[in-house]
């Protein structure tokens, strides 16, 4: 009987063993494995709300650094700031709280064009257009609009055409023209 009871009794110890083994490292990994699952669906959350709500992370980059002219009736703005064909957004607040978002860039055949950052299809994702080379590309949808096609093609997905004249070494655009876009952004025209 005393090999059986020192063979159980190794046994029970072994069992023992394994159990307290098994649970310190449950124990221990339980709190590492709650954040790691936490964070994940934080940063998922963040992620998913940003694009649902049409917010950019890139959106400090479409800053200007062209400071516009404005007056009661029109924004001017010097033609040579758009010499680098590089697309150009701004910003315009509206008297009923909607702020308009447009685009001026430099085709590559030498026009200086400007158009809503917004279309008639994808306006209600509130996501625009960034430039591609020569191409305007919209955010929510991915086609792709030749540089010298803005401002000349309206509808669908092409960039909503916003008026403008060139008056001397200036581009100007009038205000009432701005406000008339304030259809795409109206968050409660969205659902």
């Amino acid at each position: 009987m005393s090999k059986k009871n020192n063979k159980k009794n190794v046994a029970e110890k072994s069992a023992a063993k394994k159990e307290a083994i098994l649970k310190t490292e449950t124990k221990s990994q339980s709190p590492l494995r709650t954040f790691l699952v936490v964070a994940v669906v934080v940063i998922g959350g963040v992620v998913f709300y940003l694009s649902q709500n049409g917010l950019d992370i890139r959106s400090q980059a479409r800053t200007p650094a062209i400071q516009p002219v404005v007056t009661a009736t029109e924004v001017s703005f010097p033609l040579q700031a758009f010499a680098d064909g590089q697309a150009q957004y701004f910003q315009y607040p509206t008297s009923n709280g909607v702020t308009v978002r447009f685009f001026i860039l430099r085709s590559s055949d030498g026009v200086v064009r400007a158009a809503y950052d917004a279309c008639d299809v994808c306006w209600r994702e509130g996501k625009g257009y960034q430039q591609d080379g020569d191409f305007m590309v919209c955010r929510n949808c991915g086609q792709r609009f030749a540089s010298v096609k803005v401002n000349e093609i309206k509808g669908g997905c092409n960039p909503a055409p916003l008026k403008r004249t060139v008056v001397g070494d200036k581009l100007v655009i009038k205000i009432a023209d701005i406000v008339q876009g304030s259809q795409y952004f109206d968050l409660a025209k969205r659902s």
